[in-house]
């Protein structure tokens, strides 16, 4: 076994859009596990949008990387040497390993991975990002049968959970996505009803018409990934009593100043107001208590096919950054995970 890894840390700060020299590749030693922790070889790490907020140097629910610091992120692979008796070499984990090729985490903030299914589930569909458009629509989206469901980001491995798991429920779903491509995947792959492309729109109001075309009874639950246009869009249409689960806002993740238009601030809040909309906030790690009731439904689903999932695998962790920069223009196609082995 080599005695070196590969990492890729935060040289700087970010304004605006990351550039290749906000980042760096490095070589370090391999650490030596202590008491109770494990030693993990990285095949495949995650990368996804909330990763954006932790470059910067901002109040957060969480800790910036610190200059210097290995980017944040979640990754799988195997261990190779365990000081905790429940790992024992060559058993496949997950952990937060951030990125890099190696990593070690205490035992108790490992997960053992069901060798039943491909090791990237873990990163995406059966990780946090199906967690949380799990979580996000049942417990905050409340869906009831008939209801009508949308959902920006659609093809995204959080946007299309939500998706899939509305219309098993019997919702009529409606995907906002970027480009024709997406929108083709997010009826023929992911089964929503319809599919909006908001690229095809310069402006919310365009993008609003034919969302009302798409949702003739309203909209019950908007699930929201994406802020913007698409939030302007769609809230006029909103149902009284309707649910607006708030999972990202990845439109302004690159932003250096507040958006235009102060007026629209108090079209919200009125919105809400009449309407008696719940607009609700979450935070996915304060929720795990409810990881093993999203495994007991969507495990099943997976099996037999009912729910689908689509993964896009760059490879090495050098191309990293510049994938990451593509996530964040929405060049992925799937849940977006780097190979590293």
């Amino acid at each position: 076994m080599t005695d070196q890894m590969q990492c890729i840390t935060l040289a700087q700060r970010p304004f605006g859009a990351p550039k290749d020299e906000d980042f760096a590749l490095e070589t370090r030693d391999i650490p030596t596990p202590g008491e109770g922790e494990v030693l993990v070889r990285v095949h495949y790490m995650s990368l996804d949008p909330y990763m954006r907020g932790r470059m910067n140097d901002a109040k957060s629910y969480a800790e910036p990387v610190p200059i210097g610091g290995v980017m944040e992120g979640g990754g799988c692979g195997e261990v190779i040497a365990s000081n905790d008796p429940s790992y024992a070499p060559g058993d496949m984990v997950f952990g937060m390993f951030g990125w890099a090729t190696h990593g070690i985490q205490p035992g108790n903030m490992l997960r053992k991975l069901d060798p039943r299914v491909p090791i990237t589930t873990s990163l995406g569909v059966l990780g946090m990002p199906g967690f949380t458009g799990w979580y996000g629509l049942t417990e905050l989206g409340k869906p009831k049968k008939g209801e009508t469901l949308v959902v920006a980001a659609a093809t995204g491995p959080v946007g299309s959970m939500v998706g899939q798991i509305a219309k098993a429920r019997g919702l009529r779903t409606v995907a906002i996505a970027g480009g024709a491509d997406k929108c083709a995947l997010a009826t023929e792959k992911f089964g929503f009803d319809a599919a909006i492309d908001h690229r095809a729109h310069s402006d919310a109001s365009s993008l609003r018409k034919e969302l009302a075309a798409a949702c003739p009874d309203g909209i019950d639950i908007y699930f929201e990934n994406v802020g913007g246009k698409v939030f302007e869009a769609v809230l006029p249409l909103m149902n009284r009593f309707g649910r607006i689960p708030v999972c990202g806002m990845i439109s302004g993740y690159n932003a250096t100043e507040m958006p235009e238009g102060p007026d629209r601030f108090p079209m919200f809040w009125s919105t809400v107001l009449i309407k008696h909309l719940t607009a609700s906030g979450f935070i996915i790690s304060n929720h795990f208590d409810l990881y093993p009731a999203f495994l007991q439904e969507v495990v099943p689903m997976i099996s037999s096919g009912q729910v689908a999932y689509l993964e896009d695998i760059a490879e090495g962790i050098e191309n990293a950054p510049r994938t990451f920069m593509g996530l964040l223009e929405g060049k992925n196609v799937g849940k977006q995970i780097v190979k590293l082995i």
